[in-house]
């Protein structure tokens, strides 16, 4: 089937978690929606946050990628999960083309992808199980815009994909604009750590964590031995 459906996420929430990113915003919703990190990005520095539209189609089959793409359009991911596990290069230059002309900022596939030195040129990002030349087919009907499991990350259409170096994260839209609040209070907390490590705090004592290591029975013991240093 072919759901159609105009699920959105909080416009604001996702400008906010696309800017902090992932490691701030997974920490920011409790250490959940994370993929499994076998999802990379085919080249380094990508970064996308938008509205999941999903497909679920068969593994060696891109039809479904095909017709989902008219249910696209302007700030949408698109994440792509097979019913069993591929490798199979089901996304190409001629699929990010297609997307780009819409508004589609990325994809996350739960598969392989090729055309990679054009996908890169092209600045579309992409994170992906594998790089494969391997064709496919467009044979067996899949499904648009139903829940699927990509890498072991729940995604639902609309929820909100974040994605760059760190990994791809998938955000419930009902929880996007507290989690982006949490995230913006995160962000600020960490710039206060950093001023004190720039200026020569130590975590061990900014974390309170010597406490921690008397408790745990760790002990310092000074080196009784001489050393002639480096020259010797």
């Amino acid at each position: 089937m072919i759901v159609r459906t105009d699920r959105q996420p909080d416009p604001e929430a996702v400008a906010v978690v696309g800017r902090l990113g992932v490691a701030t915003t997974h920490e920011a919703m409790g250490r959940r929606g994370l993929a499994q990190p076998v999802l990379r990005p085919i080249y380094p520095g990508a970064r996308v946050a938008g509205r999941a539209v999903t497909v679920l189609s068969q593994p060696g089959d891109n039809l479904m990628l095909h017709a989902c793409i008219e249910q696209c359009g302007p700030g949408d991911v698109l994440v792509v999960a097979t019913t069993s596990p591929s490798t199979d290069g089901m996304f190409g230059g001629l699929f990010a083309t297609q997307l780009t002309a819409r508004g589609v900022r990325g994809l996350v596939i739960d598969a392989g992808v090729r055309d990679v030195a054009e996908l890169t040129a092209m600045g579309f990002p992409v994170w992906a199980r594998a790089i494969s030349a391997q064709g496919t087919v467009k044979a067996t009907p899949g499904s648009v815009n139903v829940p699927v499991v990509a890498a072991g990350a729940y995604v639902r259409p609309g929820d909100v994909i974040v994605a760059d170096d760190d990994g791809v994260l998938c955000l419930p839209l009902e929880d996007a604009p507290e989690v982006a609040a949490r995230a913006l209070a995160r962000e600020a907390n960490e710039q206060e750590k950093r001023e004190k490590f720039q200026a020569g705090v130590l975590g061990l004592d900014l974390y309170g964590m010597r406490e921690t290591l008397a408790r745990l029975g760790v002990t310092y013991i000074d080196d009784q031995t001489t050393s002639g240093g480096r020259d010797g």
